[in-house]
């Protein structure tokens, strides 16, 4: 009888072998609302594993805002941005955004990960090059993959590194705002930009990208070195601020506003809505011509059905409140001190970070994972983090802040990892 070759069998080979190596993964079950002690697996734990940064998943404004927003708008908008699921509530949003990060326009995306797939391969194409972090988001390498542009990626956090590259060719002129666009080779022919093309005094669109915070280790990019170098090459930067909107810079606005850096420094910012703000999408914030392009070669964009409205109002709800309630990066300041003096203490291998993304560092994801097991028969939650998700050796505790959480929470999970013997 003749043997058939089976895929599943090489699918069930291929997650056995990640259970040996520690590496397998298995969703939670989430009962109840988002906070510091949800009710998870049927159980109440001590969380510090959420990206809920200021407490405002569960903020009884923005539930009543989503309300009112589907009382008024419905559950789903029913169609791409581009055809008629483009709401009142979602251009609204978009003005909001664009006047919280000083910007002429921001444009909504489904999720963080749609919107820095649509930016990439928007502005850059084959014969075009995008310079990458080591320790960029998954997103950002996959944009850069997708858009077909070559790929290169300098050592985490270094801008030597990344300046030998960049010099590696020769620089063209600057590009001015909303020319060069690159795309499967093709390019805006306007202007003066366009002429030095065809003179030959360019070797493609250059593209740096880079997270703001770092959402493994914690730590913020070198943007105010990163920034000239960009201007310096003609490359466009693109700031992936996920992790610092909301929580750095005045009234929350991120790792740019901290390093006192502008549009002109950095021309593409992208951003989350559902790790500070607490709700869902992202967006894109930038120029006219910039948010215009993407409107019209951003697939992610394009081809994708619009949020829901409802969505859109109480994320108005929620900047608003993040805006203005500043207490609450004050409260994170205070817990993150309180639990780095107390780490130090104890000993505890953390990663250098002044972010609520604090990285204890375990090695193995054997370690890591026996290390969250430990603290979960105690009462806490805190996830393993394994590769490939960080480089190997590199396995860690992800422990995260949020301005929920209180200065005894702090105590007890410091009196928890003191017990674990390391």
């Amino acid at each position: 009888m003749k043997n058939y070759y089976s895929p599943r069998s090489d699918l069930a080979a291929e997650l056995d072998r990640l259970r040996k190596k520690h590496l397998y993964r298995a969703p939670r079950v989430l009962e109840g609302p988002q906070g510091p002690r949800p009710l998870i697996d049927g159980r109440q734990l001590l969380a510090f594993c959420s990206n809920d940064y200021l407490g405002l998943a569960n903020h009884p404004s923005v539930i009543a805002a989503l309300k009112r927003g589907a009382d008024t708008y419905g559950v789903g908008s029913g169609a791409a941005h581009l055809v008629t699921g483009h709401s009142i509530a979602h251009q609204a949003l978009e003005e909001e955004l664009a006047d919280f990060t000083g910007r002429p326009r921001a444009l909504l995306f489904s999720t963080g990960y749609m919107a820095n797939l649509g930016v990439i391969s928007a502005l850059t194409g084959r014969g075009d090059q995008v310079f990458e972090d080591r320790l960029n988001h998954a997103s950002l390498l996959d944009g850069a993959l997708l858009s077909r542009a070559r790929l290169r990626r300098y050592a985490h956090a270094d801008p030597r590194a990344l300046a030998s590259m960049l010099e590696e060719g020769v620089a063209k002129a600057p590009l001015p705002p909303g020319e060069g666009l690159g795309r499967g080779g093709q390019r805006a022919k306007t202007g003066a930009f366009c002429d030095t093309l065809l003179e030959g005094g360019g070797e493609g669109v250059r593209l740096i990208a880079t997270d703001g915070v770092f959402s493994m280790d914690g730590d913020l990019a070198p943007l105010p070195e990163l920034a000239p170098m960009a201007q310096d090459a003609g490359a466009w930067l693109l700031v992936d601020d996920a992790h610092g909107l909301g929580v750095l810079g005045e009234e929350g606005r991120g790792s740019l506003a901290h390093f006192g850096l502008g549009p002109e420094q950095v021309p593409v910012l992208v951003g989350t809505l559902g790790k500070a703000l607490g709700v869902s999408g992202a967006f894109v914030a930038g120029s006219r011509e910039l948010i215009e392009t993407l409107i019209q070669r951003a697939r992610s964009y394009i081809y994708t059905t619009a949020p829901p409205p409802a969505i859109a109002v109480a994320t108005q709800e929620s900047l608003r409140i993040a805006r203005r309630e500043s207490w609450r990066r004050e409260q994170l300041r205070t817990l993150i001190r309180r639990f780095r003096a107390g780490a130090a203490q104890l000993g505890l291998p953390l990663m250098d970070s002044a972010t609520p993304i604090q990285p204890l560092i375990a090695g193995t994801a054997r370690q890591a994972l026996s290390w969250s097991k430990r603290l979960e028969a105690l009462g806490i939650l805190v996830s393993a983090i394994r590769p490939p998700t960080v480089p190997e050796g590199s396995a860690r505790l992800r422990i995260s802040f949020s301005a929920a959480h209180t200065a005894e929470d702090v105590d007890r999970l410091l009196e928890a990892l003191g017990s674990l013997g390391h």
